[in-house]
């Protein structure tokens, strides 16, 4: 029996970590650890994609609606510098993800010989967007190298990792044996801090409760719950914590609500969130008394004024403050609540046309069904008021506002669970970004619902040009294809709606068809939803009635 190759010790070290899907593209800087994925194909499946970009949107996609690691695998050079919109969107939306990048012969790194795909410094560049990135210099090194990169995925604050592993390290040959698997390292709480928040939480009037995506990341839902129901505290979802409650549950709101619920909190505790405005500034608390709990240290220090911050890990802490609590027996704040939702109602009147399709999608998916968003205008406005009703049920693009993110990344989702559910949402711009993955959901039978709501612009670009510079428009036309005959050149089902209603109809169909399909929603100008977004941003006028209906000129 021959010893294993580097490419070998590769696959059976993620196999041994319970990777069973790589989103990638070979090439010949990969061709050894592609011919081991080869001989190991009835335990991994290989999702080949049609540009480098797509794999770790992909992997990102898979990533966030399992909590498990995604996986992509591009060659060096032009394939790392095309996956980089993905790791960089998610880093910022804390993805677990693993990206295997191609390097040059292990003897000429660093040397600029010209070899094929050289880039100057490819693993600083990798660094610089990744938690963790490791270069192996010899097949002996795989091992311990995928063991590292795992547990920097499975312990603290989980975000992308690179792996390097060269054409020659991958073809040598070792008698090193694979990496066993790495458990998860969640941190632990301090009790003392523990007893300190509860005390606190039980004397406060008005608490109430902000969380992100480490609440999701941590699988946290259960105790939230369990803490909320016990403190009588409003839990406020930010983008990356929709789904962390149930919308339908009486404490889950918006964290628009912030606006209101802040005229009389007295306590705020902001868990698994960076707790920062936009613009990274203090978030308004209106003086109430801010505890943080999050598993990134970096987000417990300034701009943010905390009074005590705890670095744990979501669940951990959460679980233990609901039993240092105790049971649920405060007075109810129903009355406040309904106060609150009735302003919301209000707030949310502004972008009535968006919420119509969102209302559509909503009512069209089931519980467990996935919304992925898109940087485009019902994107937006889903943002601020997607109800997502379990965890992982809703994927944005964190903070990175990737453009063109959405398409690719709901077909890892649909690829992570093939019955589940999934409708990507994109605009005309966004989407041209990957749509030649209509290629990939075809080949490899991904039912992935995609809708596209086309006006023939960027929209936000041209809406900033409108209001900002006197309608001097510039750069912000596109000229589109025909959907239907696109969908139809890659055998793909389409259909068309024009309006909410008949999107409701089509999406009764396609939903529970679970194969491809491509739906053209043309659509006008929708009112703008930044105000309710961006706090401070003024409130525009509103459009005239049923604009968004209105076909642009030059659609």
């Amino acid at each position: 029996m021959t010893d294993p190759t580097g490419g070998d010790l590769l696959a059976d070290s993620l196999l041994n970590q319970g990777v069973s899907r790589i989103f990638g593209i070979p090439g010949v800087q990969l061709d050894a650890a592609a011919d081991a994925l080869h001989a190991r194909s009835d335990r991994v499946d290989f999702i080949c994609a049609r540009n480098e970009q797509a794999t770790t949107y992909m992997a990102d996609g898979y990533a966030r609606s399992t909590g498990d690691v995604g996986v992509a695998m591009v060659v060096p050079g032009p394939g790392v510098l095309n996956a980089l919109s993905g790791v960089a969107t998610g880093y910022s939306a804390n993805s677990p993800m693993l990206l295997i990048a191609g390097q040059i012969d292990s003897r000429a790194i660093g040397r600029g010989l010209g070899a094929l795909h050289e880039i100057p410094d490819q693993t600083g560049i990798l660094q610089r967007l990744t938690k963790w990135t490791g270069t192996a210099r010899s097949a002996d090194e795989i091992p311990g190298l995928v063991r590292e990169a795992f547990t920097q995925l499975r312990s603290g604050r989980p975000r992308p990792v690179a792996l390097e592993v060269p054409p020659d390290v991958l073809a040598a040959t070792s008698r090193a044996a694979a990496a066993e698997m790495v458990a998860a390292a969640p941190l632990a709480p301090d009790e003392q801090q523990i007893r300190e928040t509860a005390a606190r939480l039980l004397g406060a009037r008005r608490p109430m409760i902000v969380v992100g995506g480490g609440v999701l990341a941590s699988d946290a839902s259960v105790a939230l719950q369990a803490l909320a129901e016990a403190l009588e505290a409003p839990v406020l979802m930010t983008e990356n914590g929709r789904g962390a409650l149930d919308a339908r549950h009486r404490l889950a709101f918006d964290s628009l609500a912030l606006r209101a619920f802040r005229e009389d909190a007295d306590l705020v505790l902001a868990v698994g969130t960076r707790f920062v405005s936009t613009f990274g500034t203090q978030v308004d608390t209106n003086g109430a008394e801010v505890i943080l709990i999050n598993a990134e240290a970096a987000d417990l220090e300034g701009p943010r004024a905390a009074s005590l911050a705890l670095h744990a890990d979501a669940r951990l802490a959460l679980a233990a403050l609901a039993a240092e609590v105790g049971a649920p027996g405060r007075e109810s704040r129903e009355s406040e609540f309904a106060r609150v939702r009735s302003w919301l109602d209000e707030q949310f009147a502004d972008i009535a046309p968006q919420r119509e399709y969102l209302s559509a999608i909503r009512g069209a998916l089931p519980d467990d069904g996935v919304f992925v968003s898109e940087f485009t205008q019902v994107g937006y406005a889903a943002s601020a008021c997607y109800p997502a009703y379990q965890p992982r049920t809703y994927i944005g693009p964190g903070y990175q506002g990737t453009l063109g993110y959405g398409f690719a990344t709901a077909l890892g989702v649909k690829a992570a669970d093939p019955s589940r559910a999934v409708v990507s949402v994109n605009g005309d711009g966004g989407f041209s970004w990957t749509l030649q993955e209509l290629s990939t959901a075809k080949r490899y039978g991904l039912g992935l619902v995609t809708i596209v709501f086309h006006d023939g612009f960027y929209g936000n670009v041209r809406r900033i040009q409108k209001n900002r510079y006197g309608a001097r428009y510039f750069a912000s036309d596109l000229t589109n294809p025909d959907y239907g005959k696109l969908a139809d050149a890659f055998g793909i089902r389409s259909a068309r709606a024009s309006n909410a209603q008949e999107l409701a109809g089509v999406l009764a169909d396609a939903v529970p068809a679970n194969e491809p399909i491509l739906i053209d929603v043309p659509v006008g100008e929708f009112p703008s939803p930044w105000h309710l977004i961006h706090e401070g941003v003024p409130r525009p006028a509103p459009l005239a009635p049923d604009a968004h209906l209105v076909r642009q000129a030059g659609v």
